[in-house]
């Protein structure tokens, strides 16, 4: 019986075997060649992104979540900050404590006063001058620096500078007040002046840092609403309340939270407007004594760092308190808004039809 050979290749190569085993090993091998391009092209897709934003973890996790973690692990402990290795288990007992203690809550109701007397005036002047500076003026770059220069403004020389015009004997505001006929205020040590003090150092400060993020936003709001408006007879303060506010809404709850955590972290501006040992004290009485300077009183002056973060712990709470309640208000706003009934419809005239 004749059988066929392969023929002699001419390259010098021997020939290909008989029986296939070559293609066979050559598709394994693309086969296993296209495996891994699978697998690399599924680890590009699926883990590069993670690896692009695990900086930010990283950091977050060493500088946020640990200090966080740990500051409530000390708040369960008694523990002296000349002997930070030595803690004594105490569980619960610092935060039963704190909420039996006067002077939390006395820190608190001045953290609140002091915040709402300084937030809503300033927020609303904010607004007012990011109303104005989103018109066309001459030199509104200038004019857009010149209410920022206080934000950039030390927070020490600032309140050194407000703490010589508050001054009870030779104080500018005082001076200015005589030629009204009242007497010199003595705006330290009573409890109202020295609050409306420090909350005028907080106004100044963050007035035009406000302003800017308001402007920003208002020069997002298309032109054509004011346009509309304009041609249906708005005139320039119903634009104002009809188009600009709604269109910034949401930068203004944006700075609502800012400010409530600046007024619940306030902390220089009482620190420095007190002049010496009563500053850490919030002045003789404890009349403005913020939760700021409650903790670093407990902390550094009576070396009670398991106080000291058990206080830390009560301002975090009461922020995640403020951001539910904003959020629980936004969603009854909105549910509210979803469900509104809309302006009544007049129904279309029904016109017979013609028949032939």
């Amino acid at each position: 019986m004749a059988t066929s050979t392969p023929a002699a290749r001419t390259d010098g190569q021997p020939p290909p075997p008989p029986d296939g085993s070559a293609g066979k090993g050559a598709g394994r091998d693309g086969a296993a060649g296209q495996s891994r391009r699978n697998i690399l092209h599924r680890l590009d897709v699926r883990a590069v992104p993670y690896a692009f934003i695990a900086p930010f973890f990283v950091i977050f996790g060493a500088f946020g979540l640990y200090p966080l973690i740990y500051t409530f692990w000390i708040s369960l402990h008694r523990v002296e900050l000349s002997t930070m290795d030595m803690m004594e288990w105490r569980g619960l007992a610092n935060f039963t404590e704190l909420i039996d203690d006067d002077r939390f809550w006395n820190a608190l109701t001045n953290t609140f006063t002091i915040g709402v007397i300084s937030t809503v005036p300033q927020l609303l002047m904010a607004l007012g001058l990011a109303h104005l500076l989103n018109y066309r003026l001459r030199g509104s770059t200038f004019f857009r620096v010149a209410v920022l220069t206080p934000y950039a403004t030390s927070i020490a020389a600032a309140a050194l500078v407000f703490t010589m015009l508050f001054e009870r004997d030779f104080g500018m505001i005082n001076w200015g007040l005589s030629f009204f006929g009242i007497d010199n205020v003595d705006w330290e040590n009573q409890k109202w002046p020295a609050q409306f003090a420090i909350s005028a150092i907080v106004i100044w400060r963050w007035t035009g840092y406000n302003a800017l993020l308001y402007l920003a936003a208002m020069q997002a709001v298309p032109r054509d609403l004011y346009e509309a408006a304009a041609i249906d007879g708005a005139s320039r303060w119903q634009q104002f309340r009809q188009v600009t506010i709604p269109g910034i809404s949401a930068t203004i709850v944006f700075t609502i939270v800012l400010s409530t955590i600046g007024a619940t972290q306030l902390f220089g501006e009482p620190l420095i407007f007190g002049q010496g040992p009563n500053g850490i004290s919030g002045g003789a009485d404890n009349q403005y004594q913020t939760l700021g300077l409650l903790l670093y009183e407990e902390g550094w002056k009576n070396y009670q760092m398991g106080r000291a973060a058990t206080i830390a712990w009560a301002m975090f709470l009461i922020l995640v308190l403020v951001f539910v309640l904003q959020r629980v208000v936004n969603g009854i706003r909105t549910r509210r808004a979803a469900g509104a009934p809309k302006g009544p419809q007049k129904k279309a005239k029904s016109t017979p039809s013609a028949t032939s």
